[in-house]
C-alpha cells in the first residue's frame, strides 16, 4: 500500500479554501474577543479551539488505513462535483481496492473533543439524543457518490445540530451542537453506510473525510456561535455546575 497516496485534501481547492477563509475569519474574531466569552462556555478556551480548528483544517490531508476491500476499478485523479461541492478523486496507479480509512480532521479530533465535552459536562442523555437524531437525518439523506464515497449536502449536519441542540438545551447548546453535528454525521452518514461502499470505485472511503469533512468543521464553529448567542451570561460549563 502506497501511505502517500492517502493523503490528500478532501475537497477542490476552491471549497477547501473557503473553509480556510472561514476559519481565518474565525481567528479574527476570537483575537478581538468577540467569541471568547463564547469558547469558554462551550468548555474549552478560545486560543484551544482555534488550535483544535486548525488541526482539523491540517488533519484533513491525512487517512489512517484501517481496512481494505477487493480488488475493482477505481477512479483516479478526478474532481466530482454534488451539491454544489467538489470532491477530489486521488491519482492512483495500480490500486489494490478501496481502502477504508480514517480522518484525522474529520474523525479523529472531533470524535476525542465530543468525548471531552461529553463527559465535562454530563450530558448523558441528552448527547445520546443529540447524536441520534442527528445521525438519523444525515443517514436519511447520505448519498453513495461513485469515485467518492458517500456524501451529503453540506449544510446539512451544522442545520440539523442548530435545531436539536436548542431544542435539548438551550444552556448547553454548545456542546450539544459539536457533540451531535459531529458524532451523529459520523455515525449516521459515514459509519452506517460502510455496505455501500463497495463498487462506487472509490480509491479511498474516508470516515470523516471526503463527503462528510465539510459539515463536521462547520459544526465546530456553529458550536461557538451558538454559545455566543443563546447561553446564559452567567453559564459555566463543569461537571460540578448545577444541572438545569
Amino acid at each position: 500500500m502506497d501511505w502517500d497516496r492517502l493523503q490528500y485534501l478532501p475537497l477542490g481547492l476552491k471549497h477547501f479554501s473557503l473553509l480556510v477563509v472561514i476559519f481565518f475569519v474565525l481567528v479574527a474574531w476570537v483575537e478581538v474577543r468577540a467569541l471568547r466569552l463564547a469558547y469558554m462556555r462551550v468548555g474549552i478556551g478560545p486560543h484551544a479551539a482555534v488550535l483544535l480548528l486548525l488541526a482539523s483544517l491540517g488533519g484533513s490531508y491525512l487517512n489512517i488505513p484501517v481496512a481494505q476491500l477487493p480488488a475493482e476499478q477505481v477512479m483516479s485523479g478526478q474532481q466530482v462535483d454534488y451539491f454544489g461541492m467538489s470532491y477530489v478523486i486521488p491519482v492512483v496507479v495500480q490500486w489494490p481496492g478501496t481502502i477504508i480509512a480514517v480522518n484525522v480532521g474529520g474523525a479523529v479530533i472531533p470524535t476525542l473533543l465530543s468525548f471531552y465535552l461529553y463527559v465535562r459536562n454530563e450530558l448523558w442523555l441528552r448527547g445520546l439524543i443529540a447524536i441520534a437524531c442527528v445521525a438519523a437525518v444525515c443517514h436519511w439523506l447520505a448519498q453513495p457518490v461513485p469515485g467518492v464515497g458517500i456524501a451529503l449536502p453540506v449544510f446539512v449536519p451544522p442545520i440539523t445540530t442548530a435545531i436539536v441542540a436548542l431544542l435539548l438545551s438551550r444552556r448547553y447548546a454548545a456542546p450539544l451542537a459539536y457533540i451531535g453535528g459531529s458524532m451523529g454525521t459520523l455515525v449516521g452518514a459515514d459509519l452506517l453506510n460502510l455496505g455501500k461502499v463497495q463498487g462506487l470505485g472509490a480509491p479511498v472511503a474516508s470516515i470523516g473525510g471526503a463527503g462528510t469533512f465539510d459539515g463536521i468543521f462547520l459544526t465546530g464553529i456553529l458550536a461557538a456561535l451558538l454559545a455566543s448567542i443563546f447561553t446564559p451570561a452567567g453559564t459555566r460549563f463543569g461537571a460540578a455546575q448545577a444541572r438545569r
